[in-house]
């Protein structure tokens, strides 16, 4: 049976390591000054951001094994599992570890705003691997968090570390936009996988018993967290996965118009359960009902 640390707050998480527990609800640990420690594999109740200076480390998220190496930097969230389960073993690490609980985000912008950071739910095969500016910028900002919390607390010191975080956050995500972008030709890749996938999906007949194919379907068949997958297509086309997937079947529909077809065998051909809602997508991507749509068709045959 595993052997799971429950990181219920920073705490549990300061004392594992032999950090000190400075503040309630934050904690920067720097590696370098505790190890070695002991691994662990953790059920976060705390959201964390983690990096390491010098690794090669196998770690465990979920169903998968991944190499943890120099420069990844893996975020997590409340509910989630991983890291690698202790065996006694002490490893040398350097590096450093954000951790805050969700409380210190009470009352904040950042509280409603934390939805946004969607890299928190991606898988840790998916995680950031940073230049080395940018990892002087995140060691940079661990040590003035770590700073702020060791000085006596007073009444703006929590809006202070807030406000450190975010920075923090915001610099993972222009980090990752970095990294969609330098990785084009395997966005690429993806893309036309993506395609070819919708394109299986609906000439299987696989709508008649699932219905329309959703993000979380399209993500898992290659092998991606639904996120990451929107980030990347976002990143990649200007517009989101649904609206890919949406665009892919009035494609389809408009062959079949084009043919003859009447709209409620479209539809149901397609994988709606309702004609009027195949009707409503595609009036809002195309700005014309299918019925519009296929009899401009058959005028501009008639008048060739």
């Amino acid at each position: 049976m595993e052997r799971i640390l429950k990181v219920r707050s920073v705490g549990d998480y300061c004392r594992y390591v032999g950090a000190d527990d400075l503040h309630p609800l934050v904690c920067v640990i720097d590696y370098s000054e505790v190890s070695p420690v002991r691994h662990s594999l953790n059920n976060y109740g705390v959201y964390g951001v983690f990096f390491h200076d010098e690794a090669d480390i196998d770690l465990e998220y979920g169903c998968g094994r991944y190499e943890y190496g120099k420069g990844t930097v893996i975020c997590v969230s409340p509910g989630q599992v991983g890291g690698k389960e202790d065996n006694g073993e002490l490893v040398n690490l350097t590096g450093w570890a954000l951790l805050f609980h969700p409380d210190i985000l009470h009352g904040t912008d950042l509280e409603k705003a934390i939805g946004k950071y969607s890299f928190f739910d991606y898988r840790i095969n998916e995680a950031l691997h940073m230049t080395d500016d940018e990892h002087d910028v995140l060691v940079s900002l661990m040590r003035q968090i770590k700073a702020e919390l060791g000085r006596s607390r007073d009444s703006m010191q929590d809006s202070i570390i807030v406000s450190y975080i975010r920075l923090v956050l915001e610099y993972c995500r222009r980090f990752y936009n970095r990294q969609f972008l330098a990785r084009h030709l395997e966005n690429s890749d993806t893309l036309a996988r993506f395609e070819d996938l919708l394109r299986t999906y609906f000439d299987e007949g696989r709508q008649l018993s699932l219905g329309m194919p959703t993000v979380q379907y399209c993500a898992e068949s290659l092998c991606m967290s639904a996120n990451y997958f929107g980030d990347l297509v976002r990143k990649a086309t200007g517009d989101t996965a649904g609206n890919c997937i949406r665009r892919y079947v009035v494609m389809r529909a408009k062959n079949e118009l084009a043919s003859g077809a009447g709209i409620a065998q479209v539809a149901y051909g397609l994988g709606f359960e309702y004609p009027q809602h195949f009707s409503r997508m595609f009036r809002k991507l195309t700005g014309m009902t299918p019925r519009t749509y296929r009899d401009s068709v058959r005028k501009n045959r008639s008048a060739e």
